[in-house]
């Protein structure tokens, strides 16, 4: 019988760096594609070495490193694009909430809502009956197995006239 060895699945740090740079080259175009910009591409790029090396011990021999190397990109994009959204969020500590707003006057108009709410409900009651029917039930809340159920049709056929549906209806209202 033979005897495991732990150390058979731990890698050097020069093996781990050889395998990190020969499957980093697909990371390029991955930040691109998330960034959409050049140069925070290439920032992103380092920034996923620096954090695949900063965390080899979390490597596990034998997995599949390109995915892991991916997953390390989207996390660190996604946790910045987080950290972006809340720096844009503004703070007032004033005890008075109406100067946060007072430079914005806003007006409901009940005339125009029931005039679109109308146009809305005309354009679904033009449908043609075999997109209606299952959009309507839909609408209401019904899930697709239910609604498919209900109609006895299978569930990718309401689907796919649910979402024709949608398709006419957009057409149809264009202006909203």
């Amino acid at each position: 019988m033979a005897r495991y060895d732990c150390k058979q699945n731990i890698m050097s740090a020069a093996e781990f760096n050889e395998l990190l740079l020969h499957n980093a080259d697909p990371l390029k175009p991955f930040a691109v594609s998330l960034t959409r910009d050049q140069e925070i591409a290439k920032d992103l790029f380092q920034e996923t070495l620096y954090k695949a090396l900063a965390n080899q011990d979390k490597y596990s021999t034998g997995t599949n490193i390109k995915a892991w190397l991916f997953t390390i990109m989207r996390n660190i994009f996604i946790n910045d694009y987080r950290r972006k959204v809340k720096q844009r969020t503004i703070f007032d500590n004033s005890p008075n909430e109406a100067t946060i707003n007072s430079g914005k006057i806003v007006v409901s108009n009940e005339g125009e809502n029931r005039l679109r709410a109308k146009e809305i409900h005309e354009a679904i009651y033009q449908l043609p009956q075999i997109f209606k029917i299952p959009f309507l039930l839909y609408f209401e809340g019904y899930r697709y197995h239910e609604i498919s159920g209900s109609l006895n049709e299978p569930l990718g056929t309401v689907k796919s006239r649910i979402h024709f549906a949608r398709k006419l209806l957009r057409k149809q209202l264009r202006q909203y």
